[in-house]
Formats: C-alpha cells, structure tokens, sequence
C-alpha cells in the first residue's frame, strides 16, 4: 500500500507532484494499491475546494488512484487512541500555556500530574505522549540508517487544546489504519518520521513500515503555474523522473517508465529547479505528440496546425508560446513599414487561384505585385506570420495554404 497525502492548506507544487508520482509508480509496479489522503486536520487554514483543485492536477497527469480519504473522517479514531494512550500512562494531559514553553525541550512540568490535581483542573489542556527511553532508529531508502535519540523525539503534543490531533499523530494514526506500508515522501518530513514511529508503536502496532525520503527542490514551484505557462504534464513528469536518477533513456513517457523505475537509484542529493532542461523536454516531448492532439491543446482541430505547432519548437518552447504564434497568424496584419505594400499584397492574395507549392505562390505574387524578392519576402512573412523573423516559409506555407483566404484578411 502507498500513499500520496496532500494538505489543503496550499497549492501543489513540484515536490508534492514528485511524491505522488513516485508512489504512483511504484505502486504499479508492486501491483498494490495506491491511495489520496487529503490532510485536512487543520480546520482553520483549509482552503475551499482545494482538495477538488489537486485531484483534478493529479488526473490531468495521469495518476489515478485506488480510494479516496479525507483525515478529517477519522477524527474519532485520532481521539480515541489518544485517549487510549492516556489510559495506558503513554501519554498524559499538559496544562502549560505557550509562554510556558521557554524551550523546544519540554521540561516535563505536567508529566507527573496527580489524578486528583487532574480531575480538579479545568484548565484547557494538550496531550502529550511521553518521550521513548530509547533511541528510534530509522532505514530509509534513500537517506540511509539514521538513529534519533529520545531527546531529539521528545513528549511532543499530539492532541491539541481544540481536541484536533496535530499533524504528526493523525498521519501515524492513518497510515497504521489504513495499512500503508511503504512511505515516500520529502525529506523535509524526515524529522517527523521517528515521532509517528513512536507514536505507533506506544500503541502497540509492530508491522514494519519502508521509509523512503526524497530531495527537496531549492525552489518551490506551483504546479498551476508551469501548467498555465503551457508546460505539458508529460513534459513534467519526464522531467521529474529524470531529475537525479539513472534513467536509459533522456525522453520517455510514464508508462515507459513504470517498466524501469528504480527507487533505490535517486540520488540522496537536493535537487535544483532548471527552467531550461524542462523547456528542452516540453520541447521534445511536443515533437511526440500526434498532430491532432496537440492542435487541439492550443485551441485548434486540424493535423496541419499541429504540424505547424511542432515547426514553432524551432524558437519557442511551450504549449502557450506556440498558440501565441499561431494565434497571431490568423489576426489582421499591419505594418507602418509596409502599410501600402502590404495592403496590395493582400489583395492579390485574396483574389490569387490556389497554389500547392509555395515556390508558384510565390512567383505568382511577385509576377503580380512587381516588388523586388527582399521586400517580397519581407511582406509575405509579415503576411503569414506578423513577424519579419521564424520558420522556414518553405516549411509554414504547406501547413497554412488552405486558409490563405482567412489570413489575408
């Protein structure tokens, strides 16, 4: 069982799409189950429809998964095991206020709290678990064997005064019961792995569970926002796949690499965000994409306007780029250059027969016009594209031809 657990708190970003990607894969791989837990314990700075928002991100890249749960629904069980463990001197009632806390360390003012001192007390209070007389060792994957001393875990909280669990024992909690086996996730939660290690097994649970810790990207990077700049979730996903890992081959789909993915082969090291290795992949991965598909990715349903897409990675390397491109091919084209020049050529365009080559379409419109070749050029790229510099006009023409009558207009 692997688990991708979203907060609804914030946007997706890059190492949050790394983690459910690579529970993805190597949940395919073992043929178990994947699951989405949305966090949502923390009521106060939940954000509305989030959860719809990045189930919807996940599915545009083609991650599916087995069941669906919100932490919320389990609250009950959060409660119960904590009280549970009160019940089993585990974990005891803490009445310190914040100003109380003079360090990270708590000093252990109400560990020893009598039960007539604890019935007569109707301060709001937490519930801490008592700290582990021993070290909690830890085998990760990627990370190694680490060893957290009793001190460093701690009589942290894991109930507080809102009688809402904290983050650390929910996750512990949900994972014991939803028989997750097998955690990826950032390394930014490494420190939280021996709290939830402890808090499950001062509740008895003994069955192991396989840790692995991924690099942190330096930067954060919304998801939203690679997608609204027309990065393709293909290009995405190759990108974070490759990144740090021994792949055989540069470019590749996700069902290329579910047939190959090795957890074990990521690199230990924290990663980087390079705007141009992803662009060189959307480039790449653009040039894969069937014509029609991809024409209608930037708006259009024509083989040909796919095609012309694809000429467009010459010089630009994304989906919003080349629409921009395209777009503007099809808008009213003016020059302060060329104004009359152009305005003639646009008319012997619109009254022109059709040519299939643009050599005769060419020589059609200087037999016409009369302007020497350089200007010629010049108002024909301006013409077809707004542009005097880009693809081969050689190359754009046969992609274009059938709507001549449209673009001149």
């Amino acid at each position: 069982m692997y688990r991708f657990a979203p907060t609804t708190t914030d946007d997706l970003d890059i190492d949050s799409l790394r983690v459910a990607l690579f529970n993805y894969i190597c949940a395919k791989q073992s043929g178990g189950m994947f699951i989405v837990r949305m966090e949502d314990s923390d009521q106060g700075k939940n954000i509305n429809s989030k959860d719809s928002e990045i189930l919807d991100i996940l599915a545009i890249f083609g991650i599916t998964y087995d069941n669906l749960y919100y932490q919320s629904e389990n609250f009950k069980y959060h409660l119960q095991f904590a009280s549970s463990l009160m019940d089993k001197k585990k974990a005891f009632a803490c009445f310190c206020a914040d100003k109380d806390l003079k360090s990270e360390i708590y000093s252990g003012k109400c560990l020893h709290i009598s039960e007539d001192e604890l019935l007569n007390n109707n301060l709001p209070f937490t519930i801490r678990i008592k700290k582990p007389e021993d070290s909690i060792i830890i085998k990760d994957t990627i990370q190694g064997k680490i060893s957290f001393s009793s001190d460093e875990v701690d009589s942290f909280v894991i109930m507080k005064q809102d009688k809402y669990p904290t983050y650390n024992f929910a996750c512990a909690i949900d994972d014991m019961i939803q028989g997750v086996k097998n955690i990826i996730r950032t390394k930014k939660h490494l420190s939280n792995t021996p709290k939830q290690e402890h808090i499950r097994k001062a509740i008895g649970y003994s069955d192991e569970i396989k840790f692995t810790h991924l690099p942190v990207f330096s930067d954060t990077i919304k998801i939203k926002s690679l997608l609204d700049q027309g990065f393709m979730p293909e290009s995405i996903i190759n990108y974070l796949i490759l990144l740090g890992n021994e792949t055989p081959t540069e470019i590749f789909s996700l069902s290329d690499a579910i047939s190959w993915f090795d957890i074990e082969k990521i690199s230990s090291h924290s990663v980087k965000f390079d705007i141009e290795k992803l662009s060189f992949i959307n480039r790449e991965q653009i040039k894969l994409i069937e014509n029609v598909e991809l024409s209608k990715r930037i708006g259009y349903s024509c083989a040909a306007i796919g095609q012309l897409a694809k000429l467009y990675t010459e010089i630009v390397s994304t989906t919003a780029e080349i629409k921009a491109k395209i777009d503007t091919i099809f808008t009213a084209k003016s020059s302060q250059k060329y104004e009359n020049e152009l305005n003639i050529l646009k008319e012997i365009v619109k009254n022109a027969p059709y040519f299939d080559e643009y050599r005769e379409f060419k020589n059609y419109l200087q037999q016409k016009s009369g302007f020497s070749e350089k200007k010629l050029l010049n108002l024909i790229r301006i013409l077809l594209t707004k542009e005097e510099n880009g693809p081969d006009l050689e190359k754009i023409y046969p992609l274009i031809k059938n709507y001549l009558q449209e673009i001149a207009k």
